[in-house]
This record gives C-alpha cells, sequence and structure tokens, in this order.
C-alpha cells in the first residue's frame, strides 16, 4: 500500500467511527427526552399546584433523612480532622502570632513616633504663624 492509499483508508475509519460515535449520542439523547418529558400545564395546573409542591417538598425532606446519617458523619470527620490539625500546629501558629505582634509592635511605635513629630510641627506652625 502507498502512503496516500493508507492516509486515505485511515481519514475514512475515522470518520466512520465519527458517524457511529455521534448517531449513538443522539440516540441516548432522544432517550432521555422521552423519559423526562413533562406535561407542565397539566401536572402545575391551578388544581393541583399546591399538591405537586407539597409532594415535592415531602420528596427532599426523604432524601435528606436518608442522607441525614452520612452528611452528620462527615461533618464529625471534619471536625475532628480540623481539631488535630490545630493541635498539631498550635506551637507554629503560636510563634507566628508572636512574630507578628512583635512586628506590628515595631511599625505601630514608628507610626506613633512619625505622628507626633508631625503633630509637633504643626503646633509650632500655628504657634509662629
Amino acid at each position: 500500500m502507498k502512503l496516500e492509499e493508507l492516509k486515505k483508508r485511515r481519514e475514512e475509519n475515522f470518520l466512520a467511527h465519527k458517524k457511529k460515535k455521534r448517531e449513538y449520542y443522539l440516540k441516548s439523547k432522544k432517550e432521555k427526552i422521552k423519559k423526562e418529558a413533562i406535561d407542565y400545564e397539566k401536572e402545575l395546573n391551578d388544581i393541583n399546584f399546591s399538591d405537586k409542591i407539597k409532594e415535592i417538598a415531602h420528596k427532599q425532606k426523604e432524601y435528606l433523612d436518608s442522607r441525614k446519617d452520612k452528611i452528620l458523619k462527615k461533618m464529625r470527620e471534619y471536625k475532628e480532622l480540623k481539631k488535630e490539625y490545630y493541635e498539631q500546629n498550635r506551637e507554629k501558629r503560636l510563634q507566628y502570632n508572636k512574630e507578628y505582634r512583635d512586628k506590628k509592635k515595631e511599625e505601630l511605635k514608628l507610626y506613633r513616633q512619625e505622628y507626633y513629630k508631625k503633630l509637633k510641627e504643626k503646633q509650632t506652625e500655628v504657634n509662629n504663624g
């Protein structure tokens, strides 16, 4: 076989595969549409609207109740994990906080010095002027 013939055959196979894939996708999409077709005029009319809303709320509550234990378990696990992390890094955090406070203390001291210097200059200008 020549290179051109191989390229042509490869292209044909690729296009056939692409076509097959697209047909499969469209088929599955059509099936989903058929299953989920809802007549909203019929389902949510004035007569049974409140009943439908109650039914939906009831289903959601049942779902949450069924998952309640799992959710609470995950919350407890997260709390434990957070507590462990807090205990493990306690010393690091305390050291960091101490350094941070010292640094801020120095910055505040410098700021106050500058502030009082400017205030003193203003007062001398007012007294002289």
